[in-house]
């Protein structure tokens, strides 16, 4: 060390990776750990994925066989099995829920450049709401006609677009997308959640009249976003 010269101690959560500052004998000037904290897309698609896949499989669990000892012919099958198609259901219409918005969190990882730590947190908060999945699907499948357990599954739909909303939003003020990324193209990812949230609200209010009809309009919902239609106003949605 030369005469005048100090040593620079990083402090808590800094470190020093910044660039050399001139003349200084090697001294760096210190940089927050959470600029470069969780900026690995790849990592974070990769645990994307398996969360979702763990969720997916854990709906089916729900779905069990009747109990071999009150089954003695073809007709005490058949009879066991009528309680289940109502579970048969609820479960499709789950994984279709995971299918959709694995779908558009894929979309919108694709279309990063990097992420940064308050984004990459907001998609970590995104996982935790697809692992209630399977709890809001097994509640609503087990009281069906109950408006509060339709309105749980719909909450953790709308929980779903908002924090995929909100992601979106962040990687847009962060600068974080892809260099020459359409304008046309940021706005149809925030216009597909969008509608797709208000489309899920109309399908829960009807509740109130009966769950039933709720139930067949987010089929419906759903439905049109994994066919993809490309029918008139369809396609747009």
């Amino acid at each position: 060390m030369g005469p005048g010269s100090r040593r620079s101690w990083p402090s808590p959560g800094r470190v020093n990776v910044a660039p050399r500052v001139p003349g200084g004998y090697g001294l760096t000037m210190p940089t927050s750990y959470n600029r470069i904290a969780g900026q690995s897309v790849e990592r974070l698609a990769a645990l994307s994925d398996g969360v979702f896949a763990v969720a997916m499989t854990l709906l089916v669990l729900d779905l069990r066989a009747p109990a071999a000892e009150a089954i003695h012919n073809e007709r005490d099958l058949l009879h066991a099995l009528a309680p289940l198609v109502p579970r048969l259901l609820v479960y499709l219409m789950s994984f279709m829920t995971l299918g959709i918005f694995w779908v558009g969190q894929q979309v919108q990882l694709n279309h990063l450049a990097r992420s940064t730590r308050d984004l990459t947190w907001t998609h970590l908060i995104f996982l935790a709401v697809v692992t209630l999945t399977p709890f809001s699907t097994a509640l609503m499948a087990e009281f069906l006609e109950f408006r509060v357990a339709l309105l749980l599954y719909w909450l953790n739909i709308l929980l779903f677009g908002a924090l995929l909303f909100a992601s979106w939003r962040c990687a847009i003020a962060s600068a974080v997308l892809k260099p020459g990324l359409p304008p046309e193209i940021m706005a149809a990812v925030q216009r597909r959640i969008v509608i797709a949230q208000v489309l899920y609200a109309v399908g829960a209010l009807l509740c109130v009249f009966n769950t039933y009809w709720s139930l067949g309009v987010i089929v419906l919902v759903q439905l049109n976003y994994v066919l993809a239609p490309r029918i008139g106003f369809l396609a747009r949605l």
